[in-house]
């Protein structure tokens, strides 16, 4: 009878840590969607957000542009692993017509991210630099914009035209997004 009380008690703890250990990078209110998906084509709707300095900047000023949404928080050890990645992507292609906006999504606010922005600093090749992308303050209005999050990082790639092709939920690969950036900025270039 011990036994069985003692396994009890330790599947007990095996399932709340399991159902716990994941709330960690979820985000409230969210819907799910497949990892690394491409998506139907779909218009994605307008959105402002205020930068780090306060300055107002919308989705529309981008059109044209292939934009790479990032959502992310400063306590996400994923989000944190992707930055260089960003970084190294809009460096590659920011003179092509891509831009990455990284969307933070710290309850915070701008009192967490901005520190972490002027501190951290990401190696590029041989080089630590600062992000060189803007970093926008989000909110969970924005986020329902894109179907909701079920946690961070959350990866939108939007077309020129304004349509999502690509969403990745969690890590994102960067060969996989690199070969999609490409073909849309071959594609736009006909």
């Amino acid at each position: 009878m011990k036994r069985i009380g003692l396994t009890f008690v330790a599947l007990t703890a095996i399932v709340f840590f399991v159902h716990f250990a994941g709330q960690g990078t979820r985000v409230s209110g969210a819907r799910a969607e497949n990892t690394s998906q491409t998506s139907p084509p779909s218009g994605v709707r307008d959105f402002t957000l205020k930068d780090l300095q306060g300055q107002e900047e919308s989705l529309g000023q981008f059109k044209g542009k292939i934009v790479l949404v990032n959502f992310w928080a400063t306590w996400c050890g994923p989000c944190r692993i992707e930055i260089p990645w960003l970084m190294a992507l809009q460096e590659k292609y920011g003179r092509q017509g891509f831009t990455v906006l990284g969307v933070a999504m710290d309850e915070e606010g701008k009192s967490a991210v901005a520190p972490f922005i002027q501190k951290e600093r990401f190696k590029i090749g041989a080089n630590s630099q600062p992000v060189n992308y803007p970093i926008l303050i989000g909110n969970d209005d924005v986020a329902e914009k894109f179907g909701g999050l079920l946690g961070l990082p959350t990866t939108i790639l939007i077309a020129p035209d304004g349509r999502q092709v690509k969403r990745i939920d969690g890590l994102l690969s960067y060969d996989e997004v690199d070969k999609t950036i490409q073909s849309l900025l071959e594609t736009s270039a006909r």
